[in-house]
């Protein structure tokens, strides 16, 4: 999962909130554009985060944001064993690299992540946290497990939810899907998932209720927009103001002083060593 640090910057600072917006709907474009299974997408973004929480991005150069973004979605689609043509998705977006400079990310990247690709995610702790319920009847633990996996997606986009372990978000989204699929054993299947000592019943707590507003405001939205003839509904369009709403309500937090210097390298001074790829020798093409 990214740095505690990412989470506290993203609450404090406008710019590490736009540059997340920013990279998010650049993905997601990628996925509706270019087949891209959400499964890749979401390993995406966990890239994105989890590297951006080690490097200081330098201000004031959007490609490397782009460059950025077609980096982690190759590298998630190779490990997700998928087609993705980067060459078509930068044509659509008006931009291009050519091949080395990808790969030259895709170095830098792997790198900083120490190469630990596999990432440990929500939906890694679905099927566990499932067999702890009571619920036998094979449609209904799929339809449990569906549910719970798209509220795992959709958190992807949230920022408060950042803070919390893999195991928690997931947790959380079981029992959202369990409350609103089966409400009379609701209770029940409370009482399994927190008698587990894995489980810190605070954090659980705290995720569960943004989960439940950040569902409650997706809800909103999506009636708002299906009454209303006047705009065009997009993905791009529910992921702004989903963004706006989460950076207008941690803008108010103060900026950390400090960070931990060797856990966060600036990435245009990324390795001095000699061997190491350097964001100087990754341009974008003219």
């Amino acid at each position: 999962m990214p740095s505690h640090n990412y989470f506290l910057s993203l609450k404090s600072n406008d710019s590490f909130v736009s540059f997340r917006q920013e990279a998010m709907s650049l993905i997601l474009r990628a996925q509706y554009s270019c087949n891209i299974d959400r499964y890749t997408t979401y390993l995406a973004t966990n890239y994105m985060d989890r590297f951006v929480s080690r490097q200081e991005i330098p201000q004031g150069n959007p490609w490397v944001l782009r460059l950025l973004v077609i980096a982690t979605i190759s590298l998630a689609s190779k490990m997700k064993e998928q087609h993705f043509s980067s060459s078509n998705f930068q044509r659509e977006e008006g931009f291009i690299f050519d091949a080395p400079a990808i790969q030259r990310m895709e170095l830098l990247i792997l790198d900083a992540l120490n190469w630990r690709m596999r990432s440990v995610t929500p939906l890694s702790f679905i099927c566990f946290f499932i067999s702890l319920f009571e619920l036998k009847d094979p449609p209904l633990r799929q339809a449990l497990k569906d549910r719970a996996t798209n509220i795992i997606f959709q958190a992807c986009n949230e920022i408060k939810l950042l803070e919390f372990k893999p195991s928690i978000i997931a947790v959380s989204a079981l029992l959202m899907a369990s409350h609103e699929l089966f409400p009379l054993q609701f209770p029940s299947f409370e009482t399994s998932i927190l008698s587990c000592r894995h489980v810190n019943k605070e954090n659980q707590l705290k995720c569960f209720n943004a989960m439940q507003e950040m569902v409650a405001n997706e809800t909103s939205d999506s009636i708002i927009e299906t009454v209303s003839s006047s705009s065009t509904t997009t993905p791009m369009s529910v992921l702004d103001c989903h963004c706006e709403r989460s950076s207008s309500s941690m803008a108010a937090i103060a900026v950390p002083e400090k960070r931990e210097q060797r856990k966060r390298q600036k990435l245009n001074g990324f390795c001095s060593e000699s061997n190491r790829v350097k964001i100087s020798q990754i341009q974008p093409c003219g």
